[in-house]
């Protein structure tokens, strides 16, 4: 098995607030079907009102990000599945309940993971 994240950036959703409660719905059911099938791993959202911090090696903490991550919001899903067919079938599923593409990226094994 190997795990893939499924995740869209908060800029890709264009839907009203009359229909993130549907959305919500939408996307916990496919949740819901995942954690049924037993391939949930994790998912959530990124808290955009929290800031993001740096740490060094000798514990300093900076305020801010790395220039290439400083967009990372949205949305995401860890599924851990037998193929990359298989992330791109709960990758749909997904983008049907989010009503956006979403994108598919692949974990590199690990064997303590």
């Amino acid at each position: 098995m190997t795990k893939f994240m499924i995740s869209f950036p908060s800029g890709a959703m264009h839907v009203t607030e009359e229909e993130l409660p549907a959305v919500a719905d939408a996307a916990h059911s496919v949740i819901r079907e995942a954690q049924d099938a037993g391939v949930y791993v994790f998912g959530g959202g990124i808290d955009e009102g929290v800031g993001t911090v740096m740490v060094s090696g000798d514990g300093t903490i900076t305020g801010g990000t790395y220039p290439e991550t400083r967009l990372m919001d949205g949305g995401f899903t860890i599924l851990d599945l037998p193929t990359r067919d298989a992330a791109l079938e709960w990758a749909a599923k997904f983008a049907t309940a989010c009503r956006c593409q979403q994108e598919v990226r692949e974990f590199q094994y690990d064997p303590l993971a």
